[in-house]
């Protein structure tokens, strides 16, 4: 498969992802008000459909169609996977307070940088001996993980919040409020595009360049503790961002975050030196951490409690896309063009991160221009 090919097994399941969280789960949440059961069902279904696309992927021979079988199966996985995603999302608004969101958003995080490092870690080990996609182990794992996930969320309040007594008289003295809130919103989901777009334009790219011929040639194995450096950030930042945030404000924590995700592209791609490669991927999972939770936090400050499961699924959107459609639309077809009129490859993939930096400093200048037009009031009814 070519660069382009190889970013589809995340840009088809990402879009299939925010299309069923946005036109379908969404609503089913704010109508029935039902986070908890969503989560659950979520991950018990896209546990039962990870285990299907391995048995029907292991009749073909061609190993092509094998590809865009898992390709099409993992699309079709995350429709499932969705509803887990807009559940929690939600949910967490419905249960913590304004001042406590940044910190357990932090503390989430961290916990998902952990099962990183242990997925990654088995991951390596059984693609390093010949145990991967092909053979089973890899789809066997992940779903007995997304099996046991749901174990605990039995023992979670529902959330949700009486829609009788929120779309009372109270509402309407806040609707200037709202409106500007919206117009808010809308600036800062178009900001966080950029953001993530950006910085994970590379995300697919990323370990094709690493193990270059003509650049670092990692193996497996070093490519693990590579991308578990980033893991081991997301791990330890977690923690502390709360702390962060409410010391120096979201806004400019994310700018924070905003700023090492720039400078972890710089030291990947243009200081040729495996210690610098380290020092990006940590750089890489501390400016995510930072990012995932203060950005959580001021968009469920614009988001009317009524409408968290819809507005929700967009915020998510800027996440989810990015993680493939990114790499599809951007990175793939630059190094394949590249590529293909003569010049080596790892200047290609270099040329790709640099598109990536260009368009992070986009979305962080509109983010910032946003946060000095609020100070001034100009957003004020």
């Amino acid at each position: 498969m070519s660069v382009t090919e190889t970013t589809l097994y995340a840009t088809l399941p990402m879009i299939m992802n925010v299309l069923f969280q946005t036109f379908i789960w969404g609503p089913i949440s704010d109508k029935f008000q039902r986070r908890r059961l969503l989560v659950i069902t979520g991950e018990i279904l896209a546990g039962v459909g990870t285990l299907t696309v391995f048995f029907i992927h292991s009749t073909f021979s061609n190993l092509y169609l094998a590809g865009y079988i898992i390709i099409i199966g993992l699309s079709c996985v995350e429709i499932f996977w969705s509803m887990s995603n807009i559940g929690w999302s939600a949910l967490i608004s419905d249960i913590y307070p304004f001042s406590e969101r940044d910190k357990i958003m932090g503390q989430l995080t961290s916990i998902g940088g952990l099962g990183r490092i242990i997925g990654i870690i088995i991951g390596g080990f059984l693609y390093e001996n010949g145990w991967g996609f092909r053979n089973g182990p890899l789809f066997f794992i992940a779903s007995f993980v997304m099996f046991i996930s749901a174990i605990p969320m039995l023992l979670a309040p529902e959330g949700g919040i009486d829609l009788k007594k929120n779309n009372g008289d109270s509402n309407i003295e806040k609707k200037g409020s709202t409106e500007n809130h919206s117009l808010i919103f809308i600036i800062f989901m178009i900001s966080l595009i950029f953001i993530n777009f950006g910085r994970n334009s590379v995300s697919v790219p990323y370990s094709q360049f690493l193990s270059l011929d003509s650049g670092f040639n990692v193996d497996s194995i070093l490519l693990s503790f590579i991308v578990n450096t980033r893991s081991l950030a997301i791990l330890l930042i977690g923690l502390p961002v709360g702390i962060l945030s409410k010391k120096i404000g979201p806004s400019k924590t994310l700018v924070l975050g905003v700023s090492f995700s720039i400078t972890a592209l710089i030291f990947t791609a243009f200081i040729y030196n495996l210690v610098f490669v380290f020092i990006g991927s940590f750089l890489i999972g501390t400016g995510e951490v930072l990012i995932m939770a203060t950005s959580y936090v001021i968009a469920s400050d614009l988001i009317p409690e009524e409408k968290r499961g819809k507005l929700f699924s967009y915020y998510n959107m800027t996440f989810f896309l990015s993680w493939g459609l990114a790499s599809t639309l951007i990175s793939g077809p630059l190094i394949d063009l590249l590529i293909n009129i003569g010049f080596i490859d790892f200047f290609a993939y270099q040329m790709a991160f640099l598109v990536g930096i260009f368009i992070c400093l986009i979305g962080l200048l509109i983010f910032v221009l946003l946060e000095i037009a609020r100070r001034k009031g100009n957003f004020s009814s």
